[in-house]
């Protein structure tokens, strides 16, 4: 489990994955975490996307309560946003 930390480029410079504890963690440098306006506690909402990326947003309550709602929407109604896709 000694893999080599993974680096990757954010806006011309590079987050490092380091181990933190028993868990692996990013250091965001203090400028990127002032542009974003996050800081210590803040949780951020993980949106994996396609070929390895990720897209992250800090995490709105209201939001993921709608996103709830909006899945099971369409679990619920599957067949019919289907034929409406059409």
């Amino acid at each position: 489990m000694n893999e080599q930390p993974t680096a990757i480029e954010v806006e011309g410079s590079f987050l490092q994955v380091r181990k933190i504890g028993n868990s692996l963690g990013l250091i965001l440098p203090k400028e990127l975490l002032a542009r974003l306006n996050l800081k210590d506690g803040d949780k951020l909402h993980v949106i994996e996307q396609p070929e390895r990326g990720l897209h992250l947003t800090p995490y709105d309550p209201v939001h993921a309560k709608g996103m709830e709602i909006a899945r099971k929407a369409f679990k619920t109604y599957a067949n019919t946003f289907r034929e409406l896709a059409k």
